[in-house]
């Protein structure tokens, strides 16, 4: 499986959660509303969730295994770096 695109859809500066990213997957399945949380440790992806009936928030799309889960990690984190560098570069050139 090979992530084959990633689009940072949305960036936040204030609060926890700094970007909405959707990826698509061999180019043919997209999850869309992973969310690029800032934790104590750090940056880390949160998965497409919804709210089940008992309150609690499940996911509805994630990976079954840690490499997996770390692979797509990664990947989204450095589009999401990439993102704010060109996002501040651009301000820049408008100032």
């Amino acid at each position: 499986m090979q992530v084959t695109d990633v689009r940072v859809r949305r960036v936040e500066k204030d609060g926890k959660m700094k970007a909405i990213v959707s990826i698509t997957l061999d180019n043919e399945f997209v999850i869309h509303d992973i969310k690029v949380i800032e934790g104590e440790k750090g940056l880390f992806i949160a998965m497409p969730s919804r709210k089940a009936a008992d309150g609690e928030y499940r996911d509805i799309a994630h990976p079954i295994n840690s490499g997996t889960r770390d692979m797509i990690q990664s990947i989204i984190l450095n589009k999401y770096e990439t993102t704010l560098l060109e996002n501040e570069m651009a301000a820049e050139a408008l100032a």
